[in-house]
Order: structure tokens, then sequence, then C-alpha cells
């Protein structure tokens, strides 16, 4: 297990200059943006994958600071009433899967989307109850429309030998762990999860038997390491459904943090040593959002913490047990 960044918030440093920073304090793997919501800074998506030469360029950039690639990012809708800014979205997935296959990258990491509550509506419909009965009938039919695109997924990202890792976030169709299995029953095993705690944390979802129960069925396609804080005294008064402002931090019921200030290191060091039990050893890659910090600030004080949380060597012989 390693510790790998989402490398999104140095986007103004050149790639050259991004990884040289990486590699100086201590991280083994990036998470490259290709398109989406994480953009493409460090990457051309459209030049890699038609230029043999950009791709070298791109190993030997990771290869002259000692760095692999744990998963490309694409986060977007590609289930949206809109069809133009679907089909967008889907490219983005689509090649980010081929590119993921040269670059032999495992993962490809995105959200599941998000469609209207109907065929006729025009935008996105997060439903969180299943009453009145129409909520109910559009819930069905917004999983019939995710079943139908996903499946159709799964076999381009197997034709790739890519895995397919979802974020589990509010305000899209999966957002929870059960969603996350349902979405996988319903296609095959190339979709699993990206785990980012941070959304399960307001969700009042613990964390580490999310992980046992996904982990268990080897749903764990990737990790992001990324914590929040639920500030009480605010969600006792308006619960954690909070549309507030995310710069408007004192008046948040939470906010994302920088690993270690939403929970303390114990609180990690069980989340490695869970991981560890259900089989996964890929990245641990942090992903910054913490406006209460700068980026460069808020990655090192992770990448800190992680390196005395995460096993740098196997297991070894049980001999007490002998």
């Amino acid at each position: 297990m390693d510790v790998g960044v989402l490398t999104v918030p140095l986007g103004d440093q050149s790639r050259p200059d991004a990884f040289e920073y990486l590699s100086d304090i201590g991280v083994g793997a990036v998470e490259l943006g290709v398109g989406g919501h994480p953009g493409e800074g460090h990457t051309d998506r459209e030049t890699l994958l038609e230029s043999a030469d950009a791709r070298e360029s791109l190993r030997n950039d990771l290869a002259e600071h000692d760095l692999r690639v744990s998963a490309l990012a694409t986060h977007n809708n590609p289930l949206h009433p809109d069809e133009e800014r679907a089909d967008e979205a889907d490219r983005e997935i689509r090649d980010a899967i081929e590119l993921a296959g040269e670059l032999d990258v495992d993962a490809v990491t995105c959200f599941s989307g998000l469609p209207a509550g109907g065929p006729n509506d025009e935008v996105p419909n997060w439903i969180t109850a299943p009453w009145p009965v129409e909520h109910k009938d559009a819930h069905e039919y917004q999983w019939e429309v995710a079943e139908d695109y996903w499946s159709d997924v799964a076999e381009h990202a197997d034709d790739h030998g890519v895995d397919v890792a979802i974020e589990m976030h509010p305000n899209m169709l999966v957002y929870e762990p059960h969603g996350m299995l349902r979405l996988r029953e319903a296609t095959d095993d190339r979709i699993g999860a990206n785990f980012d705690p941070s959304h399960l944390y307001w969700q009042g979802i613990d964390v580490t038997t999310a992980i046992r129960l996904l982990g268990e069925r080897d749903a764990i396609h990737h990790v992001h390491a990324k914590d929040t804080k639920v500030y009480e005294e605010n969600a006792r008064e308006k619960g954690v459904l909070d549309t507030t402002d995310y710069t408007d931090e004192p008046n948040r019921s939470w906010l994302f943090r920088s690993v270690g200030y939403g929970h303390g290191e114990d609180h990690w060091k069980d989340i490695v040593s869970t991981l560890r039990m259900v089989g996964y050893d890929g990245a641990l890659s942090i992903e910054h959002e913490d406006s209460l910090t700068s980026s460069r600030e808020g990655l090192e004080k992770a990448v800190d913490l992680l390196q005395r949380a995460v096993f740098e060597t196997t297991p070894g012989d049980a001999y007490w047990a002998e």
C-alpha cells in the first residue's frame, strides 16, 4: 500500500515540477485527471490516446521521479438528461478506459452519474426517500437507466482490462455502499468502488464497516484519502443535508478536511488495517479539498500522517499462532 495524490491542486505547475514536488515529499503514486471536473492539468487525453510519443513522455516523467499512476480520473455525469452533456461525459469515460489500457493503469475513477426523474425531465434528480410514491417510481426509472448504461461501459472496460472505480457521492445515484453493490451486481466485477470516506462520514456511515462490506466482495478498486469534520453545533440545528456554501465555513454542518483534521491518526490506522484485512494493497490517493488550508500544506500534512499509517512490507508468518 502506498501514498498517492490526485494532482488537481497542483494544476498550476508543469507535470515534471508537480511530479518532482510529490516525489520529494514521499508520494509514490499519482492519480491523473483526464476530463470532467478534475480537468486535464497534467495530461491531454486525446493527445495521449493518439500519440505513442506522448505516452512515452509521460512514462519517462513518472520513472524519473519513481512514481506510478494509480488511476485516471474523470468525474462527470454520463446519465445527464441533457444529451450533449451526457455524450461528453460518456466520451471522457470511454477514452479514459482506453487510455488506461494503453498505459497499463488498473483503474478509472468516476461518478455513477445521476439521471432525471423521468424521460421528459430536464435536470438530474437526487431522490432520497420513497414517498410520495412518484419518487419511488422515479428512483426505479433511474436505476433502469443506470444499469443499462453501466453494463455497456463494463463490457468496454473488460475489453481493455481496466476496472471502473465509482466514487460513492451524494447527488449521484450511487452514494452509499448498498447502492454500489446493487450496481455491481447488475453489471459485472469490472464495476466497483473508488472508496472515498469523506462522503460517508457526514451521512453517518461507519467507514471501516463499509470497507468490510465492499472489500469482502472484492468491490474496492481504488481508495481516496480524504477526511470530513462534522460540526455538531451546526448539525444539531439543521442536520447534515447542508446547502450552505463551502466557503462559508463557520456556518456549515460539515467540511471536507485534510487527512487527520476530521478524524485522528488512530482512525486512519484502522482504515489502513481494515483495507489490508480485505486484501486491498493499492494507493491511498489524497484528494485535497480543505478550504481551511493551502493545497501544499494540506497535502504535506496528509502525506506525513499516512506515511505513519501505511504498511510497507507484506505480513510475516504468524509464528505465535503455530
